[in-house]
C-alpha cells in the first residue's frame, strides 16, 4: 500500500468499493454460487491488505491529535457552535432564575452545599485530602458525562440538549450563588485551570451527540442505516480528541485548582491551556483546506 501514489489509491478504493457492491448484487443471485465464492475471496484478501497497512500505535495517536482531529472539529463547527449556544442558554436561564427566586438555588445545588456557600466556604477543600483518589474520580465522572452527552445523539438529540443545557443551568446557578456570597473570585480561580479544558470537552461532546442526531433524523440520500452509521464514525472521531483533555482537566482539578496557590496564577494557567487549546483545534490544516475532490 505504501507504494501506491495518491490517485492509485483512490483508484484502489473505489474498485474495494465496487467489488463489494458486486458482491451483494451476486449473493442475491442463487445461479452464481461459484462467482460469489470468488468475489468474496478477492475482497477478504484486499481487506487484509488494506487494513493491515494502517498505521498503528502512538505514531498513528499522535498523527490523528495532531492533523485529524483539528480538521473533524472544522468541519463539524457547526455543530460545536450549536453545542455551545445550548450551554450558554442553560448558563443564562439558570442565572436568571437565581436571581429572580433564590429558592431555586437550594432546588438545584441541594441543602448542603448551599449551606457550605452561605458559610462562604468552598466544596472544594475536601478534594485536597485526598488528590489521587478524587482525581481519579472526576476524570471518571467527566468521562461519563461527555460519553453520556455524546450518545444521547442516538435519541434523536434529545439526550444530548438535556445533557448541555442541565450543565449550562448548573454553571450558571452556581456563579449567580457563589456572586451573591461574596465568593466570585474564589469560584472562578478555581474553575479556570482545569474549566479551560473540561468545558470545551463537554462542548464538543455535545457537538458529537448533534452531528449523531443529525444523521438518525435527516438521512438525507442516504439509507437510514447508512446515514446512521456515517454520523456515528464522524461523531466518534469527533469525541475521541477530547479524551487527553479530560485526563489533564481531571489532574489539573484534583491536583492544582483546589491548592493554595494564587489566584494570578490559576488565571494564567487556565487562560495559557486555553490559548493552546484554539490554537491546536483552530490553526490552518491541510486535510481541513484542502479536502480530496
Amino acid at each position: 500500500m505504501r507504494q501506491l501514489s495518491r490517485a492509485e489509491l483512490r483508484e484502489t478504493a473505489l474498485l474495494y468499493r465496487q467489488a463489494a457492491s458486486d458482491l451483494s448484487t451476486l449473493r442475491q443471485d442463487t445461479t452464481a454460487r461459484a462467482y460469489t465464492e470468488h468475489v468474496n475471496h478477492l475482497l477478504a484478501r484486499a481487506h487484509h491488505i488494506i487494513y493491515s497497512s494502517r498505521r498503528k500505535g502512538f505514531k498513528k495517536i499522535f498523527l490523528f491529535l495532531r492533523d485529524e482531529y483539528p480538521a473533524t472539529v472544522q468541519r463539524q463547527i457547526h455543530y460545536v457552535l450549536l453545542s455551545l449556544v445550548l450551554l450558554l442558554a442553560g448558563a443564562t436561564l439558570g442565572s436568571v432564575l437565581t436571581l429572580a427566586r433564590p429558592q431555586f438555588m437550594r432546588h438545584m445545588l441541594g441543602p448542603q452545599m448551599v449551606e457550605t456557600i452561605q458559610r462562604h466556604e468552598m466544596w472544594t477543600h475536601s478534594i485536597v485530602a485526598v488528590k489521587p483518589y478524587a482525581s481519579s474520580r472526576i476524570m471518571t465522572n467527566n468521562l461519563t458525562v461527555c460519553f453520556v452527552t455524546f450518545a444521547g445523539g442516538i435519541f434523536c438529540g434529545l439526550l444530548t440538549i438535556y445533557s448541555m443545557f442541565q450543565n449550562g443551568m448548573l454553571l450558571g446557578v452556581i456563579g449567580v450563588a457563589c456572586q451573591q456570597h461574596g465568593m466570585a473570585v474564589d469560584l472562578w480561580s478555581f474553575v479556570a485551570p482545569h474549566g479551560s479544558l473540561e468545558l470545551p470537552s463537554i462542548i464538543l461532546s455535545g457537538a458529537a451527540g448533534l452531528r449523531l442526531a443529525h444523521g438518525v433524523l435527516f438521512p438525507g440520500l442516504y439509507r437510514w442505516r447508512d446515514s446512521v452509521a456515517l454520523a456515528g464514525a464522524e461523531a466518534t472521531r469527533l469525541v475521541a480528541g477530547i479524551i487527553p483533555l479530560l485526563v489533564i482537566a481531571g489532574s489539573l482539578e484534583g491536583f492544582f485548582s483546589p491548592s493554595d496557590a494564587p489566584v494570578r496564577l490559576k488565571f494564567a494557567v487556565g487562560g495559557v491551556l486555553f490559548t493552546l487549546l484554539l490554537v491546536w483545534l483552530f490553526r490552518p490544516v491541510r486535510a481541513a483546506t484542502k479536502p480530496s475532490r
